[in-house]
């Protein structure tokens, strides 16, 4: 049996991720359960996901079940993954962030998968003037070359988490970044892309590219918020400790600095 490399690249892409977090896990083994965790979610995402967006209409072809065993999608794995990490974090009591390495390690890995969306020839954009930009699919049809730009988008990700974690900016926060920046960049390239249209110019995908952005903004505002509060918090409990002091001094005046025991 011969293995596509679309299958390799898909492998390395989980290879590298998990080399990663098996060197993470020394410093805490909860982290193997957690990257597990992840990667069971976004295989059940990447597959609810495809099926809502254009499985179904594969359901009684002849091929129905060498194309539902195929088709993934790249939005389904990212909500379906960020859920069950959190869930598997709340099993194990785990408290401390690790959406930052999630924002390095999804960029490689998705960029890895979609090389071999561009070998094997799939996930193409729509048909379009022959420009130098264009790509012929296998009929020789002129293309938008909707592998390449995702492409170049997870490497400029990559890049840009790379800067914001060796600045120290925002931690804690780079995957919900990673959420809506993808899921507004997939919303706007989906128009380009030959996928099935469920409403309008809206493919299925739009509405998984919303749910990415919506994930994302929503954690990101929790996570501001919650940062936010806990100076306050602080604050105000040094304001009443002091009180306290205060009370005590004025009901035992001999205590008070300054005065002595005769």
């Amino acid at each position: 049996m011969t293995i596509s490399p679309y299958t390799w690249l898909l492998l390395a892409g989980v290879t590298i991720s998990f080399l990663f977090w098996k060197r993470r896990a020394r410093q805490d083994k909860r982290l193997v359960f957690i990257y597990g965790a992840a990667l069971v979610g976004a295989f059940f995402g990447a597959k609810i996901v495809y099926l809502f967006a254009e499985g179904w209409l594969h359901f009684g072809a002849p091929d129905m079940w060498l194309q539902l065993a195929a088709g993934k999608s790249i939005l389904g794995a990212l909500l379906g993954g960020y859920i069950f990490v959190e869930l598997a974090k709340r099993h194990v009591g785990y408290e401390r962030t690790t959406g930052d390495d999630f924002a390095l390690i999804a960029p490689i890995s998705i960029a890895l998968g979609r090389v071999g969306c561009l070998l094997h020839g799939c996930c193409l954009g729509v048909v379009c003037r022959p420009e130098w930009y264009a790509l012929k699919d296998s009929e020789g049809v002129a293309r938008w070359p909707a592998v390449p730009v995702e492409l170049g988008f997870n490497g400029l990700a990559f890049l840009f988490f790379f800067f914001l974690r060796h600045r120290k900016l925002l931690p804690g926060q780079h995957f919900h970044l990673y959420l809506i920046g993808y899921g507004l960049f997939r919303f706007a390239h989906e128009f380009v892309r030959a996928t099935p249209r469920l409403w309008g110019p809206f493919s299925g995908y739009h509405f998984a590219a919303l749910a990415v952005v919506l994930l994302g903004a929503i954690c990101f505002v929790r996570r501001w918020n919650s940062r936010a509060a806990v100076p306050e918090s602080g604050s105000r409990r040094i304001e009443e400790s002091r009180g306290e002091s205060l009370k005590v001094r004025r009901r035992n005046p001999s205590t008070s600095p300054g005065m002595t025991s005769g």
